[in-house]
């Protein structure tokens, strides 16, 4: 963080502002400190990252802790493990890293938030295509990840290779600090099958990016045409991982432009969509084309008590008799009978 700049995170749970108090302070970044909210709860900075996290708020599944105890303890060798299961599908991993980022659309200049970054090889090609003027925010819940993650970054933002500023925080990705609708686009690959709540972090990731932004999440999980083959049953044999499948219904309904996408020998999956504003348009009260007539709303909200099947066939032939729809032939009698009374 900058000292004296703006802050740009908000309590994770409250959303309300903080304000930043830095302790040390190197070139112009904030090396340690705190972040406090006007309640006085308090986050702190330790090397540069804040740790935007209160356990004792938070409610992880055991499934999320073992994966972040599995996380802190390989994370010295989890580059390895990476680059050896790209060779085992005969992948070529930059090809299919910037082939996933072609799908999130990062605007030059843009802001961009990247969970669970982990070891930052998705990082650095995010950090890349944003270019000069922007800002990519990395979160992950293992300060083992996030810190190996920060130092290639670092590296290269001082070597040149990056242009864009780079902000580092500790944090569940199932409660963002951020403000609603303040980034370009959020991106996450891996972790996310093992989320104590996949539908919350998504909804927080389309939360946090403008409508019209970008929002692309994946993980393992194998086609759904693989899973009774010899090829899927060795993979789900080897790691069970490979069982799950796409979180579709984790997609908040404002999303548009929705796709799938299987990877990486169709055994991992991306969901991608574009941040859109409420439902979709539907216009509930044109009329239906068809014998049935009626509309969307009166199909839903006009349901009569049932009638004997008898009853029914009387109905159908005196509506075609007379060459009106269901819905237009029991609106007219139910009228005319009822103004009778």
């Amino acid at each position: 963080m900058k000292a004296g700049a703006a802050v740009p995170y908000r309590c994770p749970y409250t959303q309300q502002p903080l304000t930043l108090e830095a302790t040390e302070v190197v070139d112009g970044d904030v090396v340690s400190g705190t972040l406090r909210t006007a309640e006085g709860f308090v986050y702190k900075i330790e090397g540069g990252v804040p740790l935007l996290i209160d356990f004792d708020r938070e409610s992880l599944a055991p499934p999320a802790l073992k994966e972040l105890a599995f996380y802190e303890a390989e994370a010295k060798s989890y580059d390895a493990t990476v680059e050896w299961v790209f060779d085992s599908f005969y992948e070529d991993e930059d090809r299919v890293r910037e082939g996933m980022l072609d799908l999130l659309r990062v605007p030059r200049g843009g802001t961009v938030l990247e969970t669970g970054c982990g070891t930052g090889r998705d990082s650095i090609r995010i950090a890349r295509r944003i270019g000069s003027g922007g800002c990519l925010y990395l979160q992950d819940l293992s300060p083992g990840m996030l810190g190996i993650g920060k130092a290639k970054v670092d590296a290269l933002s001082r070597a040149g290779g990056i242009g864009c500023e780079v902000e580092y925080f500790t944090g569940n990705a199932e409660t963002l600090p951020f403000a609603d609708g303040t980034l370009d686009a959020a991106f996450h690959f891996g972790g996310i099958n093992i989320f104590s709540d996949q539908r919350k972090a998504v909804a927080e990731m389309a939360r946090v990016v403008k409508k019209g932004g970008r929002v692309v999440f994946g993980d393992e999980g194998l086609a759904p045409w693989l899973r009774e083959t010899e090829y899927g049953r060795i993979l789900m044999r080897s790691s069970p991982l490979y069982e799950h499948e796409p979180p579709l219904d984790a997609v908040p309904a404002p999303a548009r432009d929705v796709s799938v996408h299987w990877i990486i020998g169709n055994a991992y999956y991306l969901i991608a969509f574009t941040v859109g504003e409420g439902e979709l348009p539907l216009n509930l009260d044109l009329p239906i084309v068809g014998r049935r007539g009626g509309t969307h709303r009166t199909r839903y909200y006009g349901a009569l008590e049932g009638v004997t099947p008898q009853t029914k066939d009387l109905v159908l032939e005196a509506a075609a008799r007379e060459g009106l729809s269901i819905h237009e032939w029991l609106e007219r009698t139910l009228s005319e009978s009822l103004r009778k009374r």
